[in-house]
């Protein structure tokens, strides 16, 4: 940080006896006043993350805050103190620590070669002293995170994606949008040789950088084979360049052929065509080289392909004879004939219960038909005994074409039957009346009709 014109300061920043409090220093004991150094701790805190975002970088020395945070020509006096809070938290680590905590190849390819600062093995490391060196750089462990996923995704987006090999130098130009500086980039590889996404090595001399390619949990070493197509296709883009050249260099032979021709001077215009030809022919040479080299790229990537593809029906294979280790074909057909037998047994177990349900039915009809004959039996003698009601229509008497009487001559006579009672017999038959409840419910009994069949 630079200056604290590249970052937004928070509305506070203005409000004087706000800045004076958080300028101030720390007390040395916290439990003094808990709320107030917390306070004071989280702002200045999230203000560092938020200025170093702002930036787009990922590490930070107290020199640099300092300078950043600088108010009315006063610098905080409590910088020191969050410093040593934030690494207490795990929030920032020393870039030394930082990159030796990778677990290989950092020291080939961070130390002297301006990859990643040298170790700055400070005296208040040695000696274990609490104070905070100017000059000592910190990671802050979140923002490195964050540019590792970033510059990930910016290679998985590239044209370098098909590649598993990339230069240190492409790398810049193709995170420069991401990366502030070289330092960030070297912070981000790091992470992301943390990660098991990338790993770096040096190749004759030139720092290359491996990625994770898509569908693998971690990447692996740098092989002679990656390097061997790593070397292929240097050769692609320098001949690419070098056919490029050529061609302008054969455009600008023709057009000065053409001026000179306009100007009469045919001698050297039949020159500058001669050496025209001889740089397209260089040209075509060139091009059946960059042709061959394309060729061999192709075919390596079609047998990388061809890999990929055996090794999944191998993969398949493995699995396939382990899911049918106890399969055979006599257990198949044992299987299918007590599927069949069970089928049987079903069907004549439904068959059975399909009968038992029919013959219930029919039961059921025969209690029918005889609860119907007992209704029949147990009307009362004197309702069949009665006459049949006429079912031909009435007619008045005199109704011509129909022979007939009146209503009345169509219907049944009356029985008449003289009583012959005496005097006497009523008087007794009014004793019997007051008699006991027993001879009275015997009486009840009695139908009318015997009562008058007696009397007679």
């Amino acid at each position: 940080m630079s200056n604290a014109t590249e970052m937004t300061l928070p509305p506070e920043w203005d409000d004087d006896e706000r800045m004076n409090v958080m300028f101030s220093d720390f007390n040395e004991n916290r439990d003094v006043n808990t709320t107030d150094w917390d306070s004071k701790m989280d702002f200045w805190t999230a203000l560092i993350l938020k200025g170093c975002r702002d930036r787009g970088i990922v590490c930070v020395s107290l020199q640099e805050l300092n300078k950043t945070f600088r108010r009315k020509e006063k610098s905080p006096l409590g910088l020191a103190t969050v410093i040593q809070s934030m690494a207490r938290c795990g929030k920032i680590q020393r870039e030394s620590e930082f990159a030796a905590n990778v677990d290989c190849g950092w020291l080939s390819w961070g130390v002297g070669l301006l990859l990643v600062k040298p170790l700055k093995w400070t005296f208040s490391t040695l000696l274990g002293s609490s104070q905070v060196p100017l000059e000592e750089s910190f990671v802050v462990i979140e923002l490195v995170k964050e540019k590792a996923a970033e510059l990930l995704k910016v290679y998985r987006g590239s044209e370098f994606a098909s590649r598993s090999i990339v230069s240190f130098q492409d790398l810049c130009i193709l995170s420069s949008e991401v990366c502030a500086d070289e330092s960030t980039l070297c912070m981000a590889l790091l992470q992301l040789q943390r990660d098991k996404q990338v790993t770096v090595s040096l190749h004759d001399g030139e720092k290359v950088v491996k990625f994770c390619q898509a569908g693998q949990a971690q990447v692996s070493l740098v092989s002679d084979v990656d390097l061997g197509i790593y070397q292929l296709q240097r050769s692609e883009k320098l001949l690419e360049e070098r056919v490029e050249k050529l061609g302008l260099e054969a455009d600008k032979c023709r057009e000065e052929a053409r001026v000179l021709l306009r100007e009469g001077k045919k001698s050297q215009a039949l020159r500058c065509l001669r050496g025209r030809k001889r740089v397209e022919k260089r040209a075509d040479s060139l091009f059946a080289k960059l042709e061959s080299i394309r060729g061999i790229l192709d075919r390596i990537a079609q047998s990388q392909t061809d890999k990929t593809v055996i090794q999944a029906y191998q993969a398949g294979v493995s699995a396939l004879r382990l899911s049918l280790k106890d399969v055979t074909v006599e257990r198949a057909e044992s299987l299918v004939d007590q599927i069949q037998e069970l089928c049987d047994t079903q069907d004549e177990v439904n068959q059975t219960i399909s009968s038992g349900v029919n013959s219930a039915d029919a039961d059921l009809d025969e209690l029918e038909e005889e609860l119907k004959s007992l209704l029949d039996e147990s009307k009362p003698d004197s309702v069949s005994g009665l006459p049949e009601v006429p079912t031909k229509g009435l007619r008045p008497s005199g109704e011509p074409g129909l022979p007939g009487t009146d209503l009345l001559s169509s219907l049944p006579a009356v029985p008449y039957t003289p009583l012959n009672i005496t005097a006497e017999q009523l008087e007794e038959e009014l004793n019997q009346l007051t008699l006991t409840d027993s001879g009275f419910q015997k009486e009840k009994r009695t139908s009318p009709a015997k009562r008058v069949e007696s009397a007679q």
